[in-house]
């Protein structure tokens, strides 16, 4: 497999800081982003190489293993196991090199410029080395963000997503929270020498909705109310995620009231049919570009 260079992918050196990484790796993000490349399958590439890129970088065990093992920095823990061995005996049981000497000798692997592909190739899989150990490795797990709407996330719906080059399709529930992360087993990189699938997990973010406001399960709103309804008592029309309702306004509302619809607010995570309450604060108008006859009623309405 070709070598990737995640420094090189996020346009970084290998002394950048841990800051340096994010605000790079959020830059970029927002430019490949599939919400604005939907029909871009370079950009797409581009963003699962961006997040693969940033996870393993953001995570200061995976990357010391990748600056000093490279492509085979997954296989780090295997390479130091098989080197403290080799340190108590130099001679390796059941391997044979074919020549004078049948020792293996791994500290020739641990300078700079150290092969350690043909390393790994030869300990844990070469095809020709008949009785030599296969060793199966996990593939590597993948990390991927969605956005949603807080509709999109109030709702059960599908969506396909593109990771590392391959379009997966999934159900999203209703009731997915802002920042929740869920895993979808075998959609990760590939194992070696016949290993596990690694996973692939997805983290949802929920934008903000300029009509609610999200606090758990439940939504809170303000409605307007005119001056009169409010006064007199009356209807009026409130909005929520699955339409319009009739709200009753008894007389004499002040200002600043707040009122329940219950199970109107943000459904229950994989809990069907079950959802929070939406409370809506009363927003009482007052009129504006009275006629003289309407002055007059307000002035005698005072003085009563």
């Amino acid at each position: 497999m070709a070598f990737v260079d995640y420094y090189k992918i996020l346009g970084i050196d290998k002394t950048a800081s841990e800051k340096d990484i994010k605000n790079a790796y959020r830059k970029l993000a927002r430019k490949y982003h599939p919400d604005l490349n939907p029909n871009d399958s370079e950009a797409n590439k581009k963003f699962q190489e961006l997040n693969e890129a940033n996870e393993v970088l953001t995570d200061p065990e995976k990357r010391k293993k990748y600056d000093q093992y490279g492509e085979n920095w997954q296989h780090a823990e295997a390479y130091e196991q098989a080197r403290q061995q080799q340190q108590q005996s130099r001679s390796y049981s059941g391997y044979s090199g074919g020549g004078q000497d049948g020792g293996f000798n791994f500290e020739s692997f641990g300078g700079d410029g150290g092969d350690f592909s043909d390393f790994f190739q030869s300990m844990f899989g070469s095809a020709g080395g008949a009785g030599r150990q296969q060793v199966r490795y996990r593939g590597q797990d993948y990390n991927a963000e969605l956005q949603l709407s807080l509709q999109d996330a109030a709702t059960t719906h599908k969506q396909t997503l593109t990771v590392n080059g391959k379009n997966i399709r999934i159900t999203i529930p209703a009731g997915v929270e802002n920042g929740q992360t869920i895993k979808i087993a075998g959609h990760g990189g590939a194992g070696a020498n016949g290993g596990p699938i690694g996973d692939l997990y997805i983290t949802f973010l929920v934008a903000d909705d300029p009509r609610y406001k999200r606090n758990g399960n439940d939504l809170l709103a303000t409605v307007k109310v005119d001056l009169y309804t409010a006064m007199l008592g009356g209807e009026i029309t409130a909005d929520t995620l699955t339409g319009q309702v009739k709200v009753k306004v008894k007389p004499e509302t002040q200002n600043g009231t707040k009122v329940k619809l219950k199970g109107k607010g943000f459904p229950i995570y994989k809990k069907e049919n079950e959802a929070g309450d939406l409370y809506i604060t009363y927003e009482v108008q007052l009129p504006t570009n009275l006629s003289p006859r309407q002055k007059e009623l307000f002035e005698e309405l005072a003085k009563s």
